[in-house]
């Protein structure tokens, strides 16, 4: 359905830090970073889509979207749990309860913010 989703950030090299980090923990490369000089993004593409974050164009500061969330698959609750502690180590803070299965449910998940107050999950659908 998605073929990318894109973040305001008022810090790219912050915000590379961070995602770097957490996709880098679920086998995603490096992200790239895109510097015209009317735009100044950073990308990291899988075969499976693309994630992005971006200085708002409009000159605007970027900020987080109240009630939104962006969730990332993660293959077993190993992975949930490094990408938390990857993403509290560069600068995201931990919110909601601890990374875990959710009472009556199939979801094994962990949240933070990233470092410009993005709300971000990592998920494993438990079988």
């Amino acid at each position: 359905m998605f073929s990318h989703v894109m973040l305001g950030t008022n810090d790219i090299a912050r915000s590379k830090q961070f995602y770097d980090a957490t996709l880098g923990v679920l086998g995603v490369p490096a992200g790239n970073e895109d510097k015209h000089a009317d735009k100044h993004r950073c990308f990291w593409r899988t075969d499976r889509g693309t994630f992005g974050v971006s200085i708002p164009i409009d000159g605007q500061s970027a900020c987080h979207a109240n009630g939104g969330t962006i969730g990332f698959f993660c293959k077993d609750k190993e992975q949930v749990h490094a990408w938390h502690e990857a993403g509290l180590a560069n600068g995201g803070t931990a919110i909601e309860d601890p990374p875990g299965q959710r009472a009556g449910s199939n979801f094994y998940l962990a949240y933070l913010r990233d470092p410009d107050g993005n709300k971000v999950c990592a998920m494993h659908f438990v079988k």
